[in-house]
């Protein structure tokens, strides 16, 4: 047995869900940029889930079983007030999550049907648990979302308490869209080899927020707005790039292991975070974006992929930058619950091997013989 460092090319499962095929990404085989310009969120999430488009009545039925779901029970909201105050957002999250499978009647039952009514809950009071985690640490209150409105325009409503505006909502759920799922990546996986054990889907989905969490998958986006927040103004951006490209930093946001010739949602965020800078007046994010993949593609050849806009996109709906994983882990929710119900529809017991590379025939030194 020869091991393959990160299961680089290493090929684990098969899935009806989504692929990346010569750098095309497809959800149940749909490009994603007809997705991304036509569809709404709750499709995309129908989509994933039951393999494809729904009609308008299967629609009004997600949207409404989404909408009535989307509350979070009393006891949580305690929960969250108990937090402290400096807590990282994800951890925050991850925590959440957890305690709201104990309000879950359903949360141990394995049925099919059960299973997506979890599913439901999960997508449907994600970004609840988000808005109402942001809102409690500034001393407001909680604001219930509203019946019958899109997760995008409830999400903007719940964390600033004012009507978003439409170019505020279509952002949001492009940005839903784009990060919704992505093959078998890292958080996908280890809520996969979570649930193959036959735990529960919530323990999926805490594991999934888990590896979510770090910088190298979903925290990189957090880290594109720390650096754009460092430069400050278009007119540093270029010395302050080439000096960090010079010191052999990483700049993140760019590239892809995946994507050899640029990530297919990247272009769209760019779109939306050109427009937004436009409506607010304010495109200092946006011209110091662009400044940065002019150098470093020109330089190293890495172009920018789904994290480096959505920086400037959520920047510029007002949205403070510990919540840019959270938010991702509110989309990607959508992904992880899809490969969990394919998981449980052929499961195997997730079980690789490692390749030793430690000591052989090492004898057993008595105690009195240690050194």
């Amino acid at each position: 047995m020869t091991a393959t460092k990160g299961l680089e090319g290493i090929v684990a499962t098969t899935s009806s869900i989504s692929s990346i095929i010569d750098g095309v990404l497809t959800y149940r085989g749909i490009n994603i940029d007809e997705l991304a310009e036509k569809a709404t969120f709750e499709e995309v999430v129908y989509l994933l889930w039951f393999g494809k488009l729904p009609n308008q009545s299967e629609l009004d039925d997600l949207k409404g079983k989404l909408s009535e779901a989307s509350s979070i029970p009393e006891e949580v909201i305690q929960y969250v007030q108990g937090l402290p105050k400096e807590v990282n957002s994800m951890a925050a999250l991850r925590s959440i999550v957890s305690t709201l499978s104990l309000y879950d009647e359903e949360a141990n039952e394995m049925s099919d049907e059960a299973n997506i009514r979890k599913a439901i809950r999960l997508q449907a009071q994600l970004p609840t648990i988000v808005a109402a985690f942001a809102r409690l640490r500034e001393g407001q209150e909680p604001i219930q979302p509203k019946q019958g409105a899109s997760i995008a325009y409830n999400f903007l409503y719940m964390l600033t308490g004012e009507e978003p505006t439409d170019i505020a909502v279509e952002a949001m759920d492009k940005a839903l869209i784009l990060h919704a799922d992505h093959e078998l990546n890292a958080s996908t996986f280890a809520s996969r080899v979570t649930v193959a054990t036959l735990s529960d889907m919530y323990s999926g989905v805490v594991s999934a927020i888990g590896a979510l969490k770090g910088p190298l998958h979903g925290g990189a986006n957090e880290q594109v707005m720390a650096m754009l927040e460092e430069i400050g103004t278009s007119d540093r951006a270029e010395s302050v790039i080439k000096e960090k490209l010079s010191n052999k930093e990483k700049i993140m946001g760019f590239g892809h292991r995946v994507y050899k010739n640029g990530d297919p949602r990247a272009k769209h965020l760019q779109k939306m975070s050109k427009q937004l800078g436009e409506v607010t007046g304010n495109s200092n994010w946006y011209e110091m974006s662009t400044q940065i993949e002019e150098i470093v593609t020109g330089s190293k050849g890495l172009k920018p992929n789904v994290d480096f806009y959505s920086a400037s996109v959520y920047t510029s709906l007002g949205i403070p930058r510990d919540l840019f994983t959270p938010i991702f882990a509110m989309s990607r929710v959508s992904g992880w619950t899809a490969h969990i119900l394919e998981q449980f529809e052929n499961n195997r017991l997730i079980r690789p091997r490692a390749e030793y590379t430690g000591p052989s025939s090492a004898p057993y030194v008595p105690m009195e013989d240690r050194a």
